[in-house]
């Protein structure tokens, strides 16, 4: 009766023993499995990531208080002339425009940093050769003085002795700090403004006799507050509008700056321009021609 127990006892714990056995290659596959699908899912992830990565995002860097050439309008949305420019650049490019407000006198940091790829909001080449690799000018802009119509200022004569307000690092500035230096010399002040909105509420109030500015800007202005301002017919300086990008990258200009071309040719920027004919861009575009 022992042997016969024992015999059991042997054959039932050899058949465990095989069973177990048994199971050990489902279990192992059974694991394996989930590792296959993981590998698969990391390979999607990579190709899909790659395919990203063939997708350019195109930073702009502006100045959102700029109007026409970057501002923004009533529903809270970025647009003006250059942003218009810069989305078609990026619709044949394939690109996805990414439209960067900055602070104008932080640009270069911003520029330098990487933050964005260009400068690209009415940009003056004339002073900034050297700073900046630049596009082919595609505006030529007038700097002038802005002034109400009930004052007695009816030229630049007249500014002596007067309060002049200007932008902080425009073009603007840089003539009266250079070429109109003299003419300068004359202002009882000049003050500086971090954007024109503020220096147009304060000419309105009569804190300053003028404001000197970008002509483009200046139409903008005139046109969005009706009657009541001037601009004076003698012009303060000349100049040319480019896209600034860093210098050395010849590259990415070079890859705008040929759509650009092509825009020109095929009279897309025309086109554009005249959406804001009101202030002047149709007779400004230089590029082209």
């Amino acid at each position: 009766m022992k042997k016969t127990t024992l015999v059991t006892l042997i054959t039932a714990t050899a058949l465990m023993m095989l069973a177990g056995c048994a199971k050990a290659p489902a279990q192992g596959q059974a694991a394996s499995e989930p590792a296959s699908t993981d590998t698969a899912a990391a390979d999607k992830t990579e190709a899909d990531a790659a395919a990203e990565g063939d997708r350019k995002t195109f930073t702009v860097g502006f100045d959102a208080e700029f109007p026409p050439y970057g501002y923004m309008d009533d529903n809270g949305e970025y647009v003006g002339f250059d942003l218009e420019l810069a989305q078609e650049v990026c619709n044949r490019k394939g690109w996805e425009l990414k439209k960067q407000p900055i602070d104008w006198d932080a640009k270069d940091m911003e520029l330098s940093s990487g933050a964005i790829d260009c400068i690209w909001n009415g940009f003056t080449i004339q002073g900034r050769e050297d700073a900046y690799t630049w596009s082919v000018p595609y505006v030529d802009n007038s700097q002038v003085f802005v002034v109400k119509n009930d004052g007695n200022i009816k030229s630049k004569a007249d500014l002596e002795g007067k309060t002049v307000g200007v932008q902080k690092d425009s073009s603007a500035l840089a003539a009266l700090e250079g070429d109109a230096a003299d003419l300068a010399s004359t202002f009882e002040d000049l003050v500086q403004y971090a954007d024109y909105n503020t220096g147009f509420m304060d000419l309105e109030a009569g804190a300053i006799d003028a404001l000197a500015i970008d002509i483009g800007v200046a139409n903008y202005q005139i046109a969005n507050k009706g009657e009541g301002y001037t601009i004076l017919e003698e012009q303060l300086a000349s100049e040319q509008y480019g896209i600034g990008f860093l210098k050395g990258n010849t590259e990415l200009k070079d890859e705008v700056e040929a759509v650009l071309l092509e825009m020109a040719d095929d009279g897309t920027v025309l086109k554009i321009a005249k959406e804001y004919s009101d202030f002047g861009m149709e007779d400004a575009i230089c590029i082209g021609k």
